[in-house]
C-alpha cells in the first residue's frame, strides 16, 4: 500500500488530482490538505507527496518542501510539484523534487511520472517476500515463492505452475504482478515467471531450469533482460 498526500488549497484541483492517482494505481491511500500547517500537524509517513507550490500564497508549498526535507528523522517521500506557473519549475529541483507537473494537468504525462515515482518507491521501500497468500477452496492459503516457476493467465483464473503440482484460483494476474514486483516479471499477457527459475532466454522465449520454454512479447524483451540482470546482479538467483 503506497501512501499518499495531495496537498492544494484548492478543493476541486485536490479533488482532480486524487481521481487522476485512482485511475493509475488502486492500491494506494491517499490524504488531502489544504494548507502547509495542516500537513505538517498530520501523521505522515508518506511514500509521495503531490505540491501545490502556491499552496495558501505564492511560494508556500516551496517552503513546505523544504520543512519537509529537514525533518532528517522522518521518512522522506518522493515530491512531485504541481503549479500553474513555470517559472517555480526550477526552484523545485533545489528541495530535491522527483518531477513537476504544470497545470492544467495532461494526463498522458501525469500517467508516465506516476508510473516512474510508483516504480522507484517499490525499488526502495520493498523487501522479499517469502510466500504468497492466496484464497484457495474457500480458506487462506500460503505458498512458498521459491516453489513456483510461473504463473499463468487462464480467463478469471491463475494458475501457479509450482515443482510438484499445479494449483487454480480466481485471481487476476495484473494484480499479482504488482504485488510481486521485482521477483516476477510479466513476459507476456498471460505469463509471469519467477525470475529465480530462469535458465536463458532468447528473443523469443524463456527457458525455465524446469525445461519448459514460455513465450516472450518482443515489447517486453528489453524490459524483461534490464529487470532479469538486476535481479541476478543483486545476488537473488536460487541455484
Amino acid at each position: 500500500m503506497i501512501k499518499i498526500a495531495v496537498c492544494d488549497s484548492e478543493t476541486d484541483a485536490r479533488a482532480h488530482l486524487s481521481e487522476l492517482v485512482r485511475k493509475q494505481y488502486a492500491e494506494c491511500e491517499i490524504t488531502e490538505y489544504h494548507t502547509s500547517e495542516e500537513y505538517l500537524t498530520g501523521r505522515g509517513g508518506f511514500d509521495l507527496v503531490f505540491l501545490e507550490v502556491k499552496l495558501q500564497i505564492p511560494g508556500d508549498g516551496m517552503k513546505l518542501a523544504m520543512e519537509i526535507r529537514n525533518r532528517d528523522r522522518e521518512k522522506q517521500p518522493l515530491i512531485i510539484f504541481v503549479t500553474a506557473y513555470e517559472k517555480y519549475v526550477y526552484d523545485a529541483f533545489d528541495v530535491g523534487a522527483f518531477q513537476y507537473l504544470l497545470k492544467p494537468i495532461n494526463e498522458k504525462r501525469f500517467g508516465a511520472v506516476f508510473k516512474r515515482a510508483v516504480k522507484q518507491i517499490k525499488s526502495g521501500v520493498k523487501r522479499p517476500k517469502q510466500s504468497l497468500v492466496i484464497q484457495h477452496a474457500g480458506a487462506s492459503k500460503a505458498i512458498c515463492l521459491e516453489s513456483i516457476y510461473y504463473a499463468e493467465s487462464q480467463g478469471h483464473k491463475v494458475i501457479l505452475h509450482m515443482k510438484d503440482e499445479r494449483l487454480e484460483y480466481y485471481a487476476k494476474i495484473g494484480a499479482l504482478e504488482e504485488e510481486l514486483y521485482g521477483q516476477f516479471f510479466r513476459i507476456h499477457k498471460g505469463y509471469l515467471v519467477n525470475l529465480a527459475f530462469v535458465d536463458g532466454y532468447s528473443k523469443t522465449a524463456v527457458t525455465l531450469t524446469n525445461g519448459e520454454k514460455l513465450l516472450i512479447s518482443r515489447y517486453k524483451y528489453t524490459e524483461f533482460v534490464k529487470e532479469y540482470l538486476t535481479y541476478v546482479e543483486n545476488g537473488n538467483k536460487i541455484d
